[in-house]
This record gives C-alpha cells, structure tokens and sequence, in this order.
C-alpha cells in the first residue's frame, strides 16, 4: 500500500517541495507499514507559506461575502462528490474505520464549508443612531493572516472547521497538520484551490512542533487556532500572547456522563459507546467517566459487555469493520500504560484491556468498573478506548464529583426526568453538553470548552467573531465643542 501525496506543502496555489526538511514518515495504523514520506517544512518553506498567505489577503478581504461564500459552497460540492476517495485518504491517515470516516470526516468538513460559505454574505456590521444626529456604525474587518495546528484524530474535519470561517471573514490561513496524519489537509487545500480560491488563500504546510512554534511566533500572523492537548495549548497560548495574538483553543476533555436510574438502559450503553469507543476512543470531548446510578450499575455493565462483544475490529478498509487500530505506537503505548494503571490501582477490568495480536495499533475495547475518583485512569485524559465506570448514590454526590476535575469540554446526562435533565446541564461546568445523546458536533452549534478546555469556540455564527473584528466609526453631524 502506498498513497504519495504530490509533494509534502501546499503553498501560493501548488504543491511544493523541500527534502532538506526533516523526513515525516506516514505510517498507516492498521498495518505498521510506512505508506509515504513527506519532509518538514524548513524556515523557507515556512516563510514562503506566510508571504503568499500576506500577499493574498487584501484581495481576499476585498471580495464580496458573497463571492467568497459561492467559493466556499463550490468546495463543500467537490468534496462531497470525493467523499469515498477522501475517506479513504482518511483512513489511511487515521487508521478510523471507512464505514466511520465515509460518515463523519470529509461529511462534516463539507458542512463546515457550505455553512460558512452560505453565512459569508451576512456578515455586516451595524448603525447606531445617537442624539442630536450623530451616529456610530460598525465594520467587521478580517484579522490578516490565520494559522490553524490540527490533531491527528480529525485531520479533514480541523482542517475546514478551522479553514472555513477563517475565509469566509477574509482572512488567509496557514494550516500545519499533526505530523502523525500529514495526508488529509493537502486535499482541502487542492479542493479549495480547484473551487476557485485564489492562490496563497489556503497554505498547507508539514511539520514537527518548531514549525508549529515558528507559525505561531511569527509578526505576520494576527490569529492561532489550536485543536491539541493542554500541554500544548499552554505553550501555544503563552507564545500568542506575547504577540497579543487572537487564539482559538480547542484542548483535551475528562468529560462526566451521567446515567440515572430512569434512564433508558439501551440509548444511555449506545451514548457509552458513542462517548469512548468511536474513532477508538481517540476523541477530544469523550466522556470516559461514565457515573451510573447505583440502581442499574449491573444491569448497565451486562449490557455494555454484550455490545461491545459484537464489535466488528480488524482492516479499516472493510466496511464491516467498525472498530479500527489506534493512530500510532506511540498512542497506543500510551494507553495501554493507562489500562496497567488501572488494574494496579484496582479498578475491576470488566472487558478488553489487551493488545490485540497481529500487524497495526490494535487495542481491545476496555472498560473498567468500580472506579473511584482518585484513580489516575479518572483524572487523566487517556484518549483511547478506555472507559472508567464510577457508582453514585444521589444527584447532588454526582455533580459534586462530575465537575471535580480541571477540565470542562463536555459533558452529558442520560435520563427520562424532563426538569432533571436540564437541572443537570445547567450545573455542568463544561462548553458542550448533550441530553439523551453524546458526540453530536453539528456545525451550527457552537463547539468548545470551559476551564482548562480551552477557549472560544469553533462552529455556528460565534466562529465568526474569533475570525474577525470590530471597527467602529462614529460620525458626528454637529459642531465640536471643546473645553477651550
């Protein structure tokens, strides 16, 4: 198996190359198997991404909304038109399941496409009328140039959530991809390019965290985006700033769901599932600490085993196959340190927990049981097929322990007591909650997180206020008085 992109950056509108970079090898999940090499970007290429993302700008903000958006919902065709293709590449980046990432990757990035395409239009400030015939109105301006640093678990995804209401504002983007899945972004950038996006519009370029630093550091950038771990978004946030940068950060998650006695045992294990083994656990807003009510615990665990014993793992290209490897070694290496954690700290292990034989990044489908708070497998985000099962007594007890934690991304309740549920939601300290459901990230609703989740917020009309600015202009149709 091979997928060799053209070249390793996408940069003023082509492919561009520079082997003096640092090699990026592409390895695909379920075999092992290095499938393409790209290179690092190196200063130039990283200062050639930024000129032409500059030298674009003006001319792009000086477009219509309109004529921008009709670009954006152009994309938003092709790529639907290629979905299968780009699922593909997809998978071969992520090692998701095809039968998952035909759904949920290329699909979504289209929507963000057409949703922003379509709002591109409407972005209009405002007059507001004062005394004595003087007036104020506003204009919404571009930033300049935008850098987006994508995850490895949504490449296509990150790539227009970020991408699409940065040029429907008039800004320019330079997107650094996860060097672990450096395929997907290229194909956006070609897209974009083919749909009728000026050069230097969307820049792509490959590298390691120093580009990703050099990106950020940079004068000519007036915006970062960050979808990552809050390691990184510490350090990211910390260099914006000292740049008095606009930031977007979207961070890491160990989001609570709760299952009370009421709630109806089969959509409460299907959000489990949702909410941990997805993507093979590797989702940002999971909710890996799942409280169910002492009532149902085991009638919850029997069913929860009987499901996930149905799970169909193997090649990801078999679209049978709904369960697929973990994204790298390293990741995997990781969360099996976690699972070894688990049992030495005495969680009851009531399913998986192994390596699965064979080629790839194969992990079984784990979940633990009895887990009390203090245990690191419910403190740590794992981001992995992990799931930490906790008991609780009373609604009070479980939201005190739901929000005991530095996090706030998600957050969800599953339970047939109308006025409860929302009781619930309205306590959770976390920026996207979900009742009688989990995962859902629809582009018109806002997604992102409080506390050390991040901030702002990626989707819906609120992206466009962390892509653009406020100009206010007031006007006075009187003399000037002063003073003397």
């Amino acid at each position: 198996m091979e997928f060799q992109p053209k070249a390793s950056h996408f940069i003023n509108g082509e492919y561009v190359e520079d082997t003096s970079g640092k090699p990026i090898d592409v390895v695909y999940p379920a075999t092992g198997e290095v499938i393409a090499r790209l290179h690092s970007a190196t200063p130039a290429i990283v200062n050639q991404a930024l000129n032409a993302a500059k030298t674009a700008q003006s001319a792009w903000a000086a477009l219509s909304g309109t004529e921008r958006g009709r670009i954006l919902r152009r994309a938003a065709d092709i790529m639907r038109e290629r979905n299968r293709e780009l699922s593909i590449i997809e998978t071969y980046d992520t090692g998701k399941p095809l039968q998952e990432t035909l759904v949920a990757d290329a699909t979504s990035g289209a929507d963000a496409l057409e949703y922003f395409g379509g709002l591109a239009a409407s972005l209009t400030g405002e007059h507001i009328p004062l005394g004595g015939g003087d007036f104020v109105y506003t204009v919404r301006e571009a930033l300049g140039v935008c850098v987006g640093i994508g995850a490895w678990n949504y490449p296509t995804q990150i790539a227009c959530w970020k991408g699409a209401p940065a040029l429907a504002c008039g800004n320019t983007m330079v997107f650094k991809p996860s060097e672990t899945t450096p395929l997907s972004a290229l194909q956006v950038a070609e897209i974009l390019v083919e749909a009728g996006a000026p050069k230097g519009v969307y820049n792509v370029v490959q590298g390691y965290g120093d580009v990703g630093a050099s990106l950020v550091t940079d004068p000519r950038v007036a915006k970062v985006s960050l979808t990552g771990s809050v390691p990184t978004g510490r350090k990211v946030y910390a260099a914006a700033a000292d740049g008095m940068k606009h930031v977007t950060m979207e961070l890491g998650g160990k989001s609570p769901m709760i299952v009370f006695d009421d709630a109806d045992i089969e959509n409460a294990v299907s959000g489990a599932i949702l909410g941990n083994f997805y993507s093979s656990g590797q989702v940002c807003s999971n909710g890996t600490r799942v409280f169910v009510q002492k009532g149902i615990k085991e009638a919850f665990l029997n069913r929860l085993s009987e499901r996930l014993a149905t799970a169909k793992i193997g090649d990801p290209l078999d679209e049978d196959t709904n369960f697929g490897p973990m994204v790298s070694e390293n990741q995997m290496n990781i969360v099996l340190r976690y699972i070894e954690n688990g049992k030495e700290e005495g969680a009851r292990l009531i399913h998986g927990g192994e390596r699965i034989d064979g080629d790839g990044f194969y992990l079984q489908p784990t979940v633990f049981a009895d887990v009390t708070d203090g245990m690191t497998i419910a403190r740590e985000e794992i981001f992995g097929p992990v799931m930490s099962v906790l008991d609780f007594d009373t609604e009070d007890e479980v939201m005190a322990r739901a929000n005991d934690t530095e996090f706030g991304l998600a957050a969800g309740v599953f339970t047939n007591d109308l006025t409860r549920a929302h009781r619930i939601v309205a306590g959770f300290e976390a920026g996207t909650c979900y009742i009688n459901s989990y995962n859902l990230a629809p582009v018109e609703a806002p997604f992102g997180g409080s506390k050390m989740s991040g901030v702002g917020r990626e989707n819906s009309k609120l992206a466009i206020n962390h892509f653009s600015e406020m100009k206010t202009v007031y006007v006075s149709m009187n003399d000037v008085e002063a003073p003397f």
